[in-house]
């Protein structure tokens, strides 16, 4: 039991600290220093026995060093420990790093904005939550040093008293016809083994339904006050000052405290842009895979672009020319996520002052409390996130992003976990917070709504690129290319090609619709103004088209494809023509509005309003290689 114990706590701490290792390493030969570590769980005892007997005897390595000071391993009770932990720790690392790779990365990419070291990373968010498998693989251990015998019967010998082990001892025992000696030897063994198995499933069932203990003073918690609760820093009490609150009044000119440019090649394009923000929330809005959550994680410093530069506030960030590149630690980046990755071992007054460690203790229990009041979480503070609803997890991964006062704020779709009822709740207090957050917030979403209402300013992205930046009222009004009139939400999109023998000012063919634009003409020198550079696409919005079942004089004649019925509303496809290659149209109408019309005799009127066309021309630098025909070249394809 001695022996077995003791090589347990070796194999632990050896093995806890060289799966940390290889968990960060990643420089050359990792696979063979993994290989050489978990070689001795593959190599029969004997063989490992034989090893080290040549490493520890008097001629090996080891052994001539050992001897020089006098020291003798071979043959004594060290080297039962040491071949019982050897060939132990391999249990260990491999289930220590089969456990910090279930770790949520997210997880440690937040405490690292935070402004944690790694090692406090390490120590206070991977580590707690491995442990479960760590201690599945001390178990193991543990069994596997209690019954060695190859390898300590090569390098230890089999001397009453000094180096005989269980195993061994059961071996001599059957080899001597002590038939009961032997029995009772196995009994006790299997006895050891059925206790470390019920203290493990103890140990989990009790780490499921703990009670909630204070992480500084080891107290337990009163759910009713969190001033039960005295939050000292992990780093020993600090002196001075919490935090530096900034002004909370914004700058009224308009001044770009953040500014992008940045350039990182991913697997299937290249990341490549540049925006600035003014401190005011700024959206930004593409398809999924565009690069939007990749663009935050440059920002928070948890990707490396390969060129480019970051400023926040006059403060560089980024700057691969100079060879800068301020760690993520250190950059003073609030991030939300959408899963929220708060901590699951950490209440929720322990993840908000998770990044308050430079404070001092009654500084960090002022603040902690000042943001449990501001997101209304009073009352809350000792659970833990697995009790908590979605609405109040995305409150404290908010408190817990702005509390170490950062200088901007990421947040990474922030709602799209949420119901609609919960949203609605949440956004109000998202455009309550960032209304008075002093630093530029950046809004990333694909939702429409969400973008409109909380973010003056928006940039649009495809496949890595910016086609569209400046103010969102007006982009959703005018988008200036078909990839972002899309995204934009607009439904109805056309190539557009003069029509035959006319030349420009001259009405417009719709290619998709099937239709002449003529009576629409003047709408396009309106938005185009002098400039005679064609137009490659029209669109308009489904809420800007209406149907009538009698003739108008700007009308065009349509025919009914589908509806589908919303709570509120109508979708209504129609085409232009008979002709099923003409794309179809989308129109958005009310209730009263479709039955004004649903019993009538087809075609009916389908009505524009010219003031509500949108004239696009092509992206710049055009990226998407689908071959959808909106992205044909309008002038190849002539009637």
């Amino acid at each position: 039991m001695q022996t077995a114990t003791i090589a347990t706590l070796i194999a632990v701490a050896l093995g806890i600290v060289l799966a940390g290792w290889m968990f960060y390493y990643r420089g050359w030969g990792r696979g063979l220093w993994d290989g050489i570590l978990t070689l001795p769980l593959v190599l029969p005892p004997t063989v490992v026995g034989f090893l080290l007997l040549w490493l520890l005897g008097r001629r090996g390595p080891l052994g001539q060093l050992l001897g020089s000071l006098d020291i003798t391993v071979i043959f004594s009770w060290w080297a039962t420990v040491i071949a019982a932990a050897i060939v132990a720790i391999p249990l260990v690392y491999r289930a220590s790093l089969g456990a910090f790779h279930q770790v949520d990365p997210d997880l440690l990419a937040i405490a690292r904005t935070l402004g944690a070291s790694e090692g406090r990373v390490f120590r206070q968010v991977l580590l707690p939550l491995a442990w479960p498998g760590i201690l599945a693989g001390t178990i193991l251990a543990f069994a596997r040093a209690l019954g060695e015998f190859g390898a300590t019967l090569m390098v230890a010998g089999s001397i009453p008293g000094r180096t005989q082990t269980l195993p061994i001892a059961i071996y001599l025992a059957a080899a001597e016809g002590k038939t009961n000696l032997a029995l009772a030897w196995v009994g006790l063994m299997v006895a050891l083994g059925l206790g470390t198995i019920a203290l493990l499933n103890y140990t989990t069932d009790r780490n499921r339904s703990h009670p909630v203990i204070d992480r500084w003073t080891g107290s337990r918690l009163d759910d009713a006050r969190l001033d039960n609760a005295r939050l000292k820093s992990s780093r020993g009490d600090a002196s001075g000052s919490c935090l530096q609150t900034a002004a909370t009044d914004r700058p009224s000119a308009w001044d770009p405290t953040l500014q992008v440019s940045i350039d990182h090649p991913l697997a299937s394009f290249n990341l490549s842009l540049a925006f600035q923000s003014p401190p005011q929330p700024l959206g930004i809005l593409g398809a999924s895979g565009s690069g939007k959550t990749m663009t935050l994680r440059c920002l928070a410093g948890l990707e490396t672009p390969q060129r480019g530069q970051i400023v926040v506030k006059q403060r560089v960030l980024l700057d691969r020319d100079r060879g800068l590149n301020v760690p993520s630690q250190q950059r003073r980046v609030g991030l939300v996520l959408q899963n929220y990755a708060l901590f699951p071992h950490l209440s929720v007054a322990q993840n908000i002052a998770f990044g308050l460690q430079h404070c001092a203790g009654g500084d960090r229990h002022k603040q902690v409390r000042h943001y449990l009041q501001q997101f209304q979480l009073s009352g809350l503070e000792n659970r833990y996130p697995r009790q908590l609803s979605g609405g109040q997890q995305q409150r404290v991964a908010l408190a817990r992003a702005l509390a170490p006062g950062p200088d901007v704020l990421l947040l990474d779709e922030p709602l799209s976990a949420l119901d609609s009822h919960l949203r609605g709740q949440v956004e109000e207090l998202l455009r309550t917070t960032c209304a008075t957050y002093p630093g530029p917030v950046i809004w990333v979403t694909h939702c429409l709504e969400e973008l409109y209402r909380c973010c003056p300013q928006v940039v649009v992205l495809d496949r890595g690129r910016v086609i569209a930046q400046g103010e969102t009222a007006h982009l959703f009004e005018q988008p200036p290319n078909v990839e972002t009139a899309r995204l934009m939400g607009c439904q109805n999109l056309s190539r557009l090609a003069l029509v035959p023998g006319s030349s420009p000012p001259a009405p417009y063919h719709a290619l998709d619709w099937g239709c002449h634009l003529g009576p629409f003409w003047e709408s396009r020198d309106r938005e185009f103004g002098s400039d005679r550079s064609h137009p490659s696409h029209v669109g308009i919005y489904g809420h800007h088209l209406s149907l009538s079942a009698t003739p108008t004089p700007q009308g065009l004649p349509c025919w009914l494809h589908r509806t589908r019925p919303h709570p509120h509303h109508i979708t209504v496809w129609v085409r232009l023509s008979s002709d099923p290659v003409t794309a179809l149209l989308q129109v958005t109408l009310s209730p009263q509005q479709w039955s004004q019309v649903a019993d009538h005799p087809q075609p009916w009127c389908l009505n524009f309003e010219p003031q509500h066309l949108i004239w696009m021309v092509p992206a710049p630098q055009q990226t998407q290689s689908s071959v959808d025909p909106l992205h044909w070249e309008p002038w190849d394809h002539l009637p």
